[in-house]
């Protein structure tokens, strides 16, 4: 028996010798020794040595001088990184598809052919309510009321969103009061619980608009960042796309790069296809042209080949496609063109 207790003691002390210090310390060493860069998290470096970011995390990226990376389920939070797990039957999922295409996506045919489609959404958005009969509802009363989860996601994704339905619940007790004798085992509701009713009641108040975070410029100089009423924009075009999309059936459009709507299983890639880079090419290089007042067509050429100096391709080109590391190349865009 004794033998047995001896045995069974060294075995666990070797185990926990093995395990948790050779094993790791080896990794470390072979890590420190042949992947330094990777093992420390291949971070860059900014030109006052502070990191900026990680070649491995995606960051989001909104300016229209900058390439934009993949969608992320992980909302660029390096904490939280995975799929949103949303099936082809989730209206979630083909909401964000829409909201990604909506400003981005031209005609395949037709008089308009090569054009943005976001124009004629902002179009059929601001007329639909002028057009619409007296006792319909508004077209933004119309997509609360068809997708209350998208809603209820619209006052939970911005803080500001919230609060903005936080003031109009204190101002609108009447709908209030109805909401939650319709719905009596919440007799608190949440900002995001009146999503319906906010937006029904927004729609018949501010027909053709929609609420929109901007940056509002101050009697002071500074900025501020409030709701705005907004008739047009990239969340005109992105949250109304679908529904535009179905009230025009029959028109045809050009098809994107997968990798510009579809999120990657981790949430937090970091690279884009070439066929994606090409895609948003045009509006990158226009941007800078505008700012460095120079020849669109140079500029255009110039950042052709650093886009082509930056692509790399899985296992040293043996497995997978060209892909562009959009940190990297935004980070060559800024000090080529910002000196």
């Amino acid at each position: 028996m004794l033998s047995h207790l001896r045995a069974n003691f060294w075995l666990l002390v070797w185990s926990i010798v093995f395990c948790s210090i050779i094993y790791p310390l080896a990794l470390l060493g072979v890590g420190q020794a042949f992947f330094r860069e990777k093992a420390e998290g291949s971070i860059i470096l900014g030109k006052d040595g502070k990191p900026i970011g990680s070649s491995l995390i995606a960051q989001p990226f909104s300016g229209d001088e900058y390439f934009w990376p993949r969608p992320s389920s992980a909302s660029f939070n390096g904490a939280a990184s995975g799929a949103s797990n949303w099936g082809a039957s989730n209206y979630l999922l083909r909401d964000r598809v829409a909201r990604g295409l909506g400003p981005i996506v031209k005609y395949r045919s037709g008089p308009k052919r090569g054009q943005p489609v976001g124009p004629d959404v902002e179009a059929w958005f601001s007329e639909h309510d002028q057009k619409r009969a007296a006792d319909a509802p508004g077209i933004v009363a119309q997509w609360a009321k068809d997708h209350s989860s998208v809603a209820q996601n619209w006052v939970k994704g911005d803080k500001l969103n919230g609060e903005y339905v936080a003031a109009w619940q204190k101002s609108h007790p009447a709908e209030v009061v109805q909401w939650i004798r319709d719905n009596p085992d919440t007799p608190e509701p949440k900002p995001e619980d009146l999503a319906v009713p906010f937006f029904t009641s927004f729609s018949a108040e501010h027909p053709g608009t929609f609420p929109v975070p901007a940056d509002v410029k101050l009697p002071d100089g500074k900025t501020d960042k409030r709701i705005q009423l907004a008739k047009e924009g990239s969340d005109i075009q992105g949250i109304f796309f679908d529904m535009w999309l179905q009230a025009h059936p029959d028109v045809e459009l050009e098809p994107v790069p997968a990798d510009m709507v579809m999120a990657s299983g981790s949430g937090l890639d970091p690279h884009i296809t070439l066929a994606n880079a090409r895609y948003q090419l045009d509006r990158v290089a226009g941007k800078w042209a505008s700012e460095t007042k120079r020849d669109p067509a140079q500029i255009r050429e110039e950042i052709e080949q650093l886009v082509q100096s930056k692509l790399s391709a899985p296992l040293a080109g043996l497995a997978g496609e060209d892909l562009l590391n959009v940190l990297e190349v935004n980070l060559a865009l800024n000090e080529k063109y910002r000196k």
